[in-house]
């Protein structure tokens, strides 16, 4: 097993420039002692050199840190700021899909991105394009077969749980196992208790409530239970809020209070379990301003990103 890890992480070591990173150490050494460093001091690790730069920002790196399991999760937000939205990190583009979307569902399973909906079936390229399948491997997008029954246009919120693929429309929601290659419906109970946008933790669906509660969705005995513990130190989520996994704790973020000017964004991360009696529980252990931004400005979306 350690000849294994050790082959592994030479072979993700490959070195990403020409120059040396360190005088008189293999590249792929030296690559694994910068893979040890945590990320909030990569900054200044790429103030050291042309190939030290070019080094914190590869992909060998993050390949590496992810063998050593090194690798650390990090809060990206996007924010709508005066009819704009921004992306506090850069993007680039990737393999186009089979059909244009908009207001598609979009989730990962095993390191592949699955997208429903988001575009008409008015002609046969649509239709059969309606739901896809990405293999960032091959960089190929390939079409997932579908009932023509099911496929709706616009998707509002999606959840991967286990195996199984949410994507919720305007009337009911569809079901799709990623394993089986199977479809079906939305059971009604989660449907009509899906409010806002929502975050799984160790298989439980969580969302706010229209009292701006938390409450997690069950899906083996399809039914609703209150997070209980959070509700003195957390407020109504009646908007302006979103959530999401971040390594293994439940991530809320929203908008705060402000001097007029501008807005606190504030950021509760949740430890969440199972009680005896079935019940779900929480224990807020982090709670802060995050970020401060422009006032009108407004939380899309987050994501949690391992590197």
């Amino acid at each position: 097993m350690a000849e294994q890890t050790a082959a592994a992480i030479s072979a993700a070591s490959a070195p990403p420039c020409s120059l040396q990173l360190i005088p008189n150490l293999p590249d792929d050494i030296s690559l694994q002692i910068l893979a040890r460093v945590p990320r909030f001091h990569h900054p200044f690790l790429s103030l050291v050199s042309k190939s030290w730069r070019s080094a914190v920002t590869s992909p060998q790196l993050f390949r590496t840190r992810s063998i050593l399991g090194t690798a650390q999760f990090s809060l990206y937000l996007s924010l709508r700021v005066e009819s704009s939205f921004r992306w506090f990190n850069k993007w680039e583009l990737g393999p186009k899909m089979r059909a244009a979307r908009e207001f598609s569902a979009a989730g990962e399973s095993n390191g592949k991105i699955y997208v429903i909906g988001g575009c008409n079936v008015d002609n046969w390229t649509r239709s059969i394009n309606w739901a896809e399948v990405f293999d960032p491997i091959t960089g190929i997008w390939s079409a997932i077969p579908s009932a023509i029954e099911l496929r709706d246009k616009w998707m509002h919120a999606s959840a991967m749980i286990g195996s199984r693929f949410y994507a919720m429309a305007d009337r009911g929601g569809v079901v799709y196992d990623v394993g089986s290659g199977e479809w079906g419906n939305v059971p009604k109970r989660l449907d009509l208790g899906w409010r806002g946008r929502a975050a799984v933790v160790d298989s439980v669906l969580y969302c706010y409530d229209y009292l701006g509660k938390i409450r997690g969705y069950d899906v083996e005995n399809d039914v609703w239970k209150e997070l209980r513990g959070v509700d003195k130190g957390l407020p109504k989520f009646l908007c302006y809020s979103t959530m999401v996994n971040l390594d293994g704790k439940l991530c809320v973020v929203w908008e705060g209070k402000g001097n007029g000017k501008e807005v606190d964004v504030m950021c509760a991360e949740i430890e969440v379990k199972r009680d005896d009696d079935g019940g779900l529980s929480g224990t807020i252990l982090r709670l802060d301003v995050i970020l401060v931004v422009p006032k009108g400005a407004s939380i899309s979306h987050c994501l949690a990103v391992e590197f």
